[in-house]
């Protein structure tokens, strides 16, 4: 069985994750979709209220499972017999950061990673830039799946 794992924060996820995560769908058997945990890290979602989410948007790909993870990517990969890491790219910033990512992920332990070049229509879109966008009272709907849209509405209303 062909594996492979798209990590991430997902705080929130995005239309642009949902794009790589359907498209990876596709390519693999099995996608975990596994969101990092880190402690050191103050997220808008608790990690149970972000997989919950994804769990609810991606109900509809039979073969894509979300967990979490935490430490190295890499020793979750091995622990879960997951050859590749899929990621997608925005742009040549991206690039540079997630080539050494897979160059190190690589000498570790042997998996490899799958960059794909992201839909043009969400090269500009990242969670803290909706985040950031959606505290100011713009409109995010078209960025972020339903269900996105409802919990960060009402998340970003109880913080005043």
């Amino acid at each position: 069985m062909r594996r492979a794992v798209c990590p991430g924060s997902y705080d929130p996820a995005t239309n642009g994750h949902l794009d790589i995560i359907h498209r990876a769908s596709k390519l693999f058997d099995e996608v975990v979709v596994a969101v990092g945990i880190n402690k050191s890290k103050k997220g808008l979602f608790t990690v149970e209220e972000r997989l919950d989410m994804l769990r609810e948007t991606t109900a509809d790909l039979p073969n894509v499972r979300v967990d979490s993870w935490h430490g190295l990517l890499v020793d979750y990969c091995r622990e879960n017999d997951i050859a590749a890491v899929t990621k997608g790219l925005r742009s040549v910033s991206d690039f540079d950061y997630e080539l050494q990512m897979a160059q190190m992920n690589r000498e570790l332990s042997g998996v490899e990673t799958l960059l794909m070049a992201n839909n043009p229509a969400y090269g500009f879109v990242s969670s803290s830039l909706v985040k950031e966008v959606a505290a100011f009272g713009g409109d995010i709907e078209h960025l972020v799946p339903p269900v996105v849209f409802t919990r960060l509405k009402a998340r970003l209303a109880e913080r005043g």
